[in-house]
C-alpha cells in the first residue's frame, strides 16, 4: 500500500512543567516535515460551513434542562421511537452473528446481542436532557421493566444489536483490530428535530472484538462516564452523552490496578448517546488490510459524510474551501475538487477545537489512542480521565501512562496532532488524499488549536486580546505553586481595574488558592497581577461586566475525580442519591448554587491517593 509517511511526533522527555509554558500560549503543533505553508483566499468560512454539519457536535450552552423546542416535542414510550439502522443497512456486516472472539474481516460491524447476566437490575440515575434529546417520556423511567431494558436482558422493540469493527494505535503503537468489546450499539433514534442519535449500552457482554474480556463493565468506572459524559455537555464541550445507569445485581471481577489482587465489583451498564460512535480507528483497520478491505475506507467515509457531514457532498467551486500554497512548487488546494479532503479538514479542526476546549478547562483524557478520538470531534470513550486540582501539566491521571506520560496534559494538543496525521494517512491509504492535501489537514489541525486556544484564554482572562507573554507567565506561576486551575481562574474575576492598590493587597482576592507561599513566590504573582491589572485596565471593560463574562467561561464546578470517588464509595453500598446530586450540580456549572459549595472546595489530602487521582483502564 502506498501509505503516507508523516515524521513522528518528538514527545518531550523532559518535564512536561518546563515547556507547558512555551506550548500553551505559543502552541504550534505542526513539525516543520508536516507543514505545508499556506495562504488562505478566504480563512473564514461561509454560514453554513461554520455550522460544522451535524447538529450537536459543536460546543453549546451549559444545559438548563430540556433541550430547545423539547417542550413542543411529543412524548414518547419505549415502544414508540423511531428507530432508524443506516449503519448496518448500508454498510457491509460480519456473516457470522456468534460472540467467539476472532478477526473479523471485510465488514464494519458484527451483529450480536447482549449477553450479560442480571439478578433485579436497578436503575441508578438517567437524564433529563438526554431523555428530551430522543421525544422520551420520562415516566418511562419509572417502568418496572426499564432497568432489564436498558441492561440488555431484555430486547427493546425496534432495535436491531450490532458491535463496530475498528482498529487503532495504543500509545503510539499499532494495536490491530480492537473493535467494540462491551458496547453493543441498539441502534439509531430519529428524534423530531430531524435528528439522528445513536444509542449504546456499555458492558452488555461479549463481542467477537472482547478478546480474552468478559465484555463486562464495573459500577465505578460506570458512574465516572455517566457522570463525565454529562458534566462535559454542561461544560459546553462537545460529547457522547449518557442516558441512563443501571446496575445488573451480579458481580464482576476486576484486578483495578493489574498487581494480581483481583476483586469482585458490583457490575453496571451506561446508556450512551452519541449521533455516531466512528472512531478514527474505523477507517485504519481497512486501511491497515488487503484491497477488498481499501474499499471500505471509502465506502465508510461516504456513508459518514452523508450522515454526518452533508454540507460535504455538493461542494462548488469557492474561495472559501481554495488555498494556494505561499512557496514551493505544490499545487493550489482546492478542497471543492475533492469532498473527502474538505471532510478530512474538518475533521481535523473539530478535533483541534475539542482538545483546546480541553485546555481550556483543565480536562485530561488520558487514553487518547486512535480508538478513542471521535470522527464528529466528540469527546468519547470516559476511561482513567481526570481534571486538573494542582496546576501540573505532567499530570497524567492513567497508571498505565506513567512511564512516558505520553496522554498528560501538556501532550494533548501534540497528540491530538499525531492521530490525526494517522487518520490522515488511513484516508491516503484508500487513495481519498494525496500527500499535499493530507499535509494541509494537519496545517489546519495546528491553525485552529491555536485559535482556538489563545481565543479561550483570552475570554478566561477577561482580556479582549490575546497576551502571550502574560499567560506564559501565569502558567508559569500556576506550575511552581502547583495552584488549583479551576478555582484560581473563578477568582480572578473578583481582581479590580484599579492601579491604586496596595502591592500587600494585591493577592487579597486569590488568597483561598494561593496557600503557603513565600516572600520570592508572593513577590511573583504580585508581578504579575500587576501586569494583568494594567492589560485590565486598557480593556476598558467594567469590573462587572467583565466579572460576568468570566464566570461564563470559568467553571465553579468541575466533576473533580475525588468527587466521583465520593459518589462510587456510596453507591457500591446501595445509596445512589451522591450520584443523582452530581449529576445535577454539573449540569450547571457556570452557575453559583447556593448549598452546593462543597462541591467547588480544594480537594482533601485523601483525593491524591492511587484509585482516586490515578486509576487505570480496568473497568
Amino acid at each position: 500500500m502506498n501509505l503516507l509517511h508523516f515524521s513522528p511526533l518528538r514527545f518531550s522527555s523532559s518535564p512536561a512543567a518546563l515547556h507547558f509554558a512555551k506550548f500553551a500560549p505559543l502552541f504550534s503543533s505542526c513539525p516543520t516535515s508536516h507543514r505545508v505553508w499556506l495562504r488562505s483566499r478566504q480563512l473564514n468560512r461561509t454560514a453554513g460551513m461554520a455550522s460544522a454539519a451535524g447538529e450537536g457536535t459543536s460546543a453549546v450552552a451549559p444545559s438548563e434542562g430540556r433541550v430547545s423546542g423539547a417542550a413542543d416535542s411529543p412524548r414518547l414510550k419505549l415502544e414508540e421511537l423511531n428507530w432508524d439502522h443506516s449503519f448496518v443497512r448500508e454498510l457491509p456486516g460480519d456473516p457470522r452473528m456468534d460472540h467467539m472472539p476472532r478477526e473479523v474481516l471485510h465488514a464494519c460491524y458484527s451483529k450480536v446481542s447482549p449477553s450479560v447476566e442480571v439478578e433485579n437490575p436497578k436503575l441508578v440515575a438517567w437524564s433529563q436532557s438526554v431523555a428530551d434529546l430522543l421525544d422520551l417520556d420520562p415516566e418511562e423511567f419509572e417502568r418496572p421493566d426499564f432497568s432489564m431494558l436498558f441492561s440488555g436482558a431484555t430486547p427493546l422493540v425496534g432495535a436491531s444489536t450490532y458491535a463496530q469493527c475498528y482498529g487503532g494505535h495504543q500509545f503510539g503503537t499499532w494495536a490491530g483490530q480492537l473493535g467494540d468489546g462491551r458496547a453493543i450499539t441498539l441502534g439509531e433514534v430519529l428524534n423530531s428535530r430531524g435528528e439522528r442519535w445513536e444509542l449504546q449500552l456499555k458492558g452488555a457482554g461479549k463481542t467477537p472484538y472482547s478478546r480474552f474480556a468478559d465484555g463486562l463493565a464495573v459500577l465505578r468506572s460506570s458512574i465516572r462516564e455517566f457522570l463525565c459524559s454529562e458534566a462535559m455537555h454542561g461544560l459546553g464541550i462537545p460529547t457522547t452523552r449518557a442516558l441512563c445507569l443501571v446496575t445488573t445485581g451480579k458481580y464482576v471481577v476486576r484486578d483495578m490496578f493489574y498487581d494480581g489482587n483481583p476483586k469482585e465489583e458490583p457490575g453496571a451498564i451506561v446508556c450512551r448517546v452519541g449521533q455516531s460512535f466512528l472512531r478514527f480507528g474505523s477507517y485504519q483497520i481497512h486501511a491497515s488490510r488487503d484491497k477488498e478491505d481499501l474499499k471500505l475506507v471509502r465506502l465508510l467515509a461516504d456513508y459518514t459524510i452523508k450522515y454526518h457531514y452533508p454540507h460535504l457532498e455538493n461542494l462548488q467551486q469557492s474561495n472559501t474551501l481554495s488555498f494556494e500554497v505561499a512557496e514551493g512548487d505544490l499545487p493550489a488546494i482546492d478542497l471543492t475538487s475533492n469532498k473527502y479532503a474538505a471532510w478530512a479538514v474538518e475533521v481535523a479542526e473539530r478535533t483541534a477545537s475539542l482538545v483546546a476546549r480541553w485546555q481550556g478547562v483543565g480536562f485530561t483524557h488520558g487514553v487518547l489512542n486512535t480508538d478513542n478520538m471521535s470522527v464528529l470531534g466528540l469527546t468519547i470513550d470516559y476511561g482513567p480521565f481526570g481534571f486538573l486540582d494542582a496546576f501540573d501539566p505532567s499530570y497524567t491521571p492513567n497508571t498505565t501512562d506513567l512511564p512516558g506520560r505520553r496522554y498528560c496534559f501538556a501532550n494533548q494538543p501534540d497528540v491530538g496532532l499525531w492521530n490525526v496525521s494517522q487518520f490522515a494517512t488511513a484516508l491516503a491509504a484508500a487513495d481519498l488524499l494525496n500527500k499535499d492535501e493530507a499535509n494541509y489537514v494537519m496545517e489546519r489541525y495546528g491553525t485552529k488549536f491555536m485559535d482556538e486556544y489563545q481565543s479561550i484564554m483570552t475570554r478566561k482572562l477577561g482580556l479582549t486580546k490575546y497576551n502571550k507573554q502574560l499567560i506564559s507567565r501565569l502558567l508559569n506561576n500556576l506550575a511552581v505553586d502547583k495552584v488549583d486551575y479551576t478555582n484560581f481562574f473563578r477568582l480572578l474575576c473578583n481582581v479590580k481595574a484599579d492601579a491604586t492598590v496596595p502591592e500587600k493587597d494585591l493577592i487579597a482576592p486569590l488568597k483561598a488558592v494561593l496557600l503557603d507561599i513565600g516572600k520570592e513566590r508572593k513577590e511573583a504573582w504580585v508581578g504579575w497581577l500587576q501586569t494583568y491589572i494594567e492589560e485590565v485596565i486598557s480593556s476598558g471593560v467594567p469590573d462587572e461586566e467583565r466579572k460576568v463574562t468570566m464566570n461564563s467561561v470559568n467553571p465553579k464546578y468541575i466533576l473533580r475525580n475525588y468527587l466521583c470517588q465520593s459518589a462510587i464509595d456510596a453507591a457500591e453500598l446501595g445509596d445512589f442519591e451522591e450520584v443523582r446530586r452530581l449529576l445535577k450540580v454539573m449540569e450547571r456549572p457556570y452557575d453559583d448554587q447556593p448549598g452546593m459549595e462543597k462541591y467547588a472546595r480544594l480537594p482533601p489530602a485523601w483525593a491524591y491517593r492511587p484509585g482516586v487521582c490515578m486509576l487505570s483502564c480496568s473497568s
